[in-house]
Order: C-alpha cells, then sequence, then structure tokens
C-alpha cells in the first residue's frame, strides 16, 4: 500500500485529530498493560526479536544512542545491557508510555544511563548529527508522515552511524500468512480489547501493519532518503523485520 495509505490508518476514525494526537492517546489509554499484553500476546517473541536487533549494534560500540518511539523503555533498557553505552536518550509521543517506562528505570538506578522523554518523531528535538546509533522497535508503521520520520532519524545521527528499524510485516508464505492473519484479526484483538479496555488499540494494530509497505518498498524508501547500506532481515517466518541502514 502507499504510505499516503498507512497515514489514513488511525486508532480512532472517527476522532478528529491527527494520526500523531490519536496514537499518543492511544498508548496513554494501553500504558499500564502494554508490556503486560506485548510480552503474552507475543509469546515472549518480541523479547527475541529485540535482542537480535540489538546485536546489530554491537560492531558499532555506540556510546551515545537515541531510541525513537520508545515506549515503556523496554528497548532502550535491552540496549544498555547489550551494548553498555554512555548515554541513551529514548522519545515517545504518549507521555503515558514514558511515566511508564521511568519508572522501570528507576527501579534499575538506570537514571543516570537511561532517560526518557516526552517527543514528536517527525520534529526531533536534538540537534544534527547528535547520535552514533538510532533505534525504533515496532514505531515507524505509527508515524503520521513515514517518510518526515526516517529523515528526522536520519538527520540526527552521526556520519556512519547505523540505524536500526524493528517491525512488523505481513508473512507472505503459506501457511504462515493465513494463521498470522487470523491471529491478528480475531485473536489478538479480543485479547487486547479485555485487558485494554480499549476498543480500538488492537484492532488498529493489524490494520497499521497491514498497510506497512512490505521489505522490498520499505528498503527503496530507505535508499531515497539517503540511507547508505541498507538491508533487511526477516524474523519468525516474516512476521517482523529488522531494517538497518548507515548514515
Amino acid at each position: 500500500m502507499k504510505n499516503k495509505e498507512l497515514e489514513n490508518i488511525t486508532p480512532y476514525k472517527d476522532s478528529g485529530n491527527q494520526k500523531k494526537e490519536q496514537v499518543a492517546e492511544m498508548f496513554d489509554n494501553i500504558a499500564e498493560k502494554y508490556d503486560f499484553l506485548n510480552h503474552f500476546l507475543s509469546l515472549n517473541i518480541d523479547k527475541i526479536w529485540r535482542k537480535k536487533a540489538i546485536r546489530k549494534l554491537l560492531n558499532f560500540n555506540p556510546k551515545i544512542i537515541l531510541d525513537v518511539a520508545t515506549g515503556t523503555g523496554d528497548f532502550a533498557l535491552s540496549s544498555y545491557k547489550i551494548l553498555k553505552p554512555e548515554k541513551i536518550e529514548g522519545i515517545d509521543i504518549s507521555s503515558g508510555m514514558v511515566e511508564v517506562g521511568k519508572k522501570k528505570i528507576i527501579a534499575k538506578k538506570l537514571q543516570d544511563k537511561i532517560n526518557l522523554q516526552t517527543g514528536d518523531s517527525e520534529n526531533i528535538q536534538f540537534p544534527d548529527n547528535t547520535f552514533d546509533a538510532v533505534t525504533v522497535a515496532f514505531g515507524v508503521r505509527n508515524f503520521q508522515n513515514l517518510k518526515k520520520g526516517l529523515s528526522e532519524l536520519l538527520r540526527v545521527a552521526n556520519k556512519d552511524a547505523k540505524i536500526v528499524i524493528l517491525e512488523f510485516s505481513t508473512p507472505e508464505k503459506f501457511p504462515i500468512k493465513q494463521l498470522y492473519g487470523f491471529y491478528f484479526r480475531y485473536i489478538l484483538p479480543v485479547f487486547g480489547k479485555i485487558v485494554s479496555k480499549d476498543n480500538r488499540a488492537y484492532t488498529y494494530l493489524p490494520e497499521s501493519v497491514g498497510a506497512f509497505p512490505n521489505k522490498e518498498k520499505f528498503l527503496k524508501i530507505l535508499k531515497e532518503l539517503g540511507y547508505k547500506k541498507v538491508a533487511g532481515k526477516s524474523l519468525s517466518f516474516g512476521v517482523a523485520h529488522i531494517y538497518t541502514g548507515v548514515k
């Protein structure tokens, strides 16, 4: 599907707000239940995906990392554990998710190493060429303007810095495609609604994944924006992908 169609996929269709405002509202609504649902509904496979994505940065030894769409800080916490950088800055459009993340970081006494704050991925409040690495886990499909958000990731990265993007995708091979589609459309929304009490949060998820560009199209977008050495690695039969590029 075209990027415009992705932009039009929103959590609350009857809302008069822009997509980014609706995404912030949605994650605010489910912030307290997000971690439980994330791990439960993925059977903890999401933890394995995160570790694989983070290990893409091991040879780069980044000292300062930006984690965009940081949510409750899971990716930032895992990044610190594996990479031991000097500092990780995390931004997310949902203040509710950020507050949950801050509590987790304080509990682990890592507030001097990991800083989370509310921020817009399409207008990142950091100067050009600031970070040795930039990461996004399950967040780029929520960008209101995909290309603008991806351009911002590149802008704040240092020369030769690596950008790592972990995102859901739609499997293309039988029978995974059919099983995945059934789970995403019928199982996940029911459990998500029961636990989170938000009718739309877990129906928006499969809609946004379905509208997201496939591997070839997404890599083409990255190249067009100036990303170098782009690559995509399939995870769990195409349920997710790790995308990498260098500034």
